[in-house]
């Protein structure tokens, strides 16, 4: 259709051709018929000027139809150059995406790894120091039990001076210095 309107503009009403003798319309596709006026029956006459203007509408509407199939390739070529880059983009994003995911893992084994050896060192610290609680409480419990043995042993001999005194009728010296005379 907008072939028809720029045809009526370029050839002006002076062209004895309309537009609907080059298109037959059939199931509502538009179908181009022969566009030279001589194939369809009309007489070249040189002198009558028919054939020349026919010839300049014919040479407009090719050259209209080369330039919209210019048109067409040089969309064509766009799309299909934006295309390759969307494409581009797409793997780079999906490597980024990738690397970031194998980076945060590798990360991620590197802080669990450090923090299952923060553990082991945490146990292991507190095992050591159950180990010296553990000393600590065996070593006060030997000197208790010295204390106690020391103490028996101080009781007894404590208990053979004192029969010694009472057998022999003495009075200890070192017992209440003050009032021994």
């Amino acid at each position: 259709m907008a072939e028809e309107d720029h045809k009526k503009s370029e050839s002006g009403s002076s062209s004895s051709v309309s537009p609907d003798d080059h298109h037959d319309h059939v199931n509502g596709e538009e179908k181009e018929s022969n566009l030279n006026p001589v194939a369809q029956g009309e007489a070249a006459d040189p002198a009558n000027g028919k054939t020349s203007e026919a010839s300049f509408d014919r040479d407009t509407i090719l050259a209209k139809v080369e330039m919209e199939k210019r048109l067409a390739l040089i969309k064509a070529w766009e799309e299909n150059a934006k295309a390759i880059v969307d494409n581009k983009a797409y793997k780079k994003h999906s490597a980024v995406g990738t690397w970031e995911s194998s980076r945060r893992a590798s990360v991620e084994a590197q802080l669990k790894k450090f923090e299952e050896k923060l553990e082991k060192k945490r146990a292991a610290n507190a095992e050591r120091m159950n180990n010296k609680i553990a000393e600590i409480h065996r070593a006060a419990e030997e000197k208790r039990a010295m204390v106690e043995a020391k103490r028996g042993e101080d009781f007894l001999k404590i208990e053979e001076t004192a029969s010694k005194f009472r057998a022999a009728g003495y009075i200890p010296r070192k017992f209440l210095a003050c009032f021994s005379g």
